[in-house]
């Protein structure tokens, strides 16, 4: 039995395309490829393989006008069990190579998903999460018989159930988001305008080349600056140009030199981000631990000073020895923060102010100075 897959045969030639060390794809068969890079050494896997579309024929508008689909060759197997057997192999490739605490992406369409997924959880992937990919600007469905597709699911699994130390970068997509946790459904675009790659005949050089926005959030949510990115279906190099620009390193495998080059040429065009903006976004659990008697000590804070609520309903003394009084009562700033709300608990950081010739100001202010000049040393 033949089947086609987006792998070349162990016969075809292997070209390596380099733009830096650190940013490369590999033309080749991604399951034969794989198999040279040391086991355990990738962090993140994005994963974007033939949906096995079953197209039977072409697809027309209302006005007879051909609709630009995927008909290649790539996306066509025999039978889903073809399909599922070229599914275990990538699968079982990636996971060799993911680091104990790495994490996978795939992406797919309802077409190819839960098959997908269920090798997946067979082969004893632990999924974290399935994200929905809202198209804001999706292709009708010209027929009319059906919902128009207007999303696509990506599953996002850790290595195994025992998996600990993988990233998610929480905090930093919660800041980003207002303040709200982030959610498992993203609205993006479909990639056009300047971002989608064309020949010189001005057709799409990839049928699903996706938009880097969408890419960039997979990889800001679960990856480091310095991390190892593999994408075994480098297509055009979205993920990629994506993880330059982020700071990460990349490995593509594609079996077809022509989309490899196209890719090659976009990778190289990428400048990388400053490293300031890139800095991974340090959590109130990660930051050096600074106690409230270092202020007295640096002289930010004098022995006698009184420290207010945002509202000065409240004051409280400051001791010598780092404590604080309020009334009769001497503790922490957060005990006594508690005592003064009539609380269990208290962040007395975020609650007790001190009076400077600009107003007042947080405590927490003067922890954060502390803390950048520990890091700055």
């Amino acid at each position: 039995m033949v089947v086609s897959r987006r792998g070349a045969s162990a016969k075809a030639p292997r070209t390596k395309f380099e733009s830096a060390s650190s940013h490369r794809i590999i033309v080749g068969d991604c399951v034969a490829e794989m198999s040279k890079l040391p086991a355990g050494s990738v962090d993140v896997v994005f994963a974007d393989p033939p949906y096995n579309l079953q197209l039977k024929g072409e697809l027309k508008r209302p006005d007879e006008s051909h609709v630009d689909a995927v008909n290649d060759d790539w996306d066509k197997f025999s039978s889903f069990a073809a399909y599922d057997d070229f599914t275990r192999a990538w699968l079982l490739a990636c996971r060799r190579v993911m680091k104990p605490s790495a994490t996978i992406w795939v992406i797919g369409s309802y077409h190819n998903i839960f098959r997908v997924g269920a090798i997946m959880q067979d082969l004893g992937f632990w999924v974290l999460n399935d994200i929905v990919w809202r198209k804001s600007n999706p292709m009708p469905n010209f027929r009319g018989r059906r919902f128009t597709n207007a999303h696509e699911t990506m599953i996002w699994a850790a290595r195994d159930e025992k998996a600990k130390g993988y990233t998610f970068n929480y905090e930093a997509l919660k800041a980003a988001n207002e303040d709200v946790q982030a959610r498992s459904d993203w609205l993006i675009p479909l990639c056009t305008g300047d971002e989608r790659l064309k020949g010189k005949d001005g057709k799409k050089v990839h049928p699903t080349q996706k938009p880097e926005g969408l890419l960039a959030r997979v990889l800001l949510s679960s990856s480091k600056p310095g991390d190892l990115v593999i994408d075994p279906f480098n297509g055009t190099g979205t993920t990629g140009a994506v993880a330059k620009r982020l700071g990460r390193s990349y490995v593509g495998f594609e079996r077809d030199a022509a989309y490899a080059k196209a890719a090659e040429a976009r990778i190289a065009a990428v400048e990388p981000l400053p490293e300031a903006t890139l800095a991974p976004f340090m959590t109130a659990r990660e930051a050096p631990r600074v106690a409230f008697a270092e202020l007295i000590e640096r002289g930010m804070i004098a022995p006698g000073a009184k420290l207010v609520d945002a509202r000065k309903r409240h004051n409280a003394l400051v001791r010598a020895d780092g404590a604080i009084m309020l009334g009769d009562k001497v503790g922490s700033i957060h005990r006594m923060g508690a005592v003064a709300q009539g609380a269990e608990a208290c962040n007395g950081w975020t609650f007790w102010h001190v009076e400077t010739k600009g107003g007042l100001k947080l405590i927490d202010e003067l922890r954060a100075e502390i803390r950048a000049e520990m890091a700055a040393g």
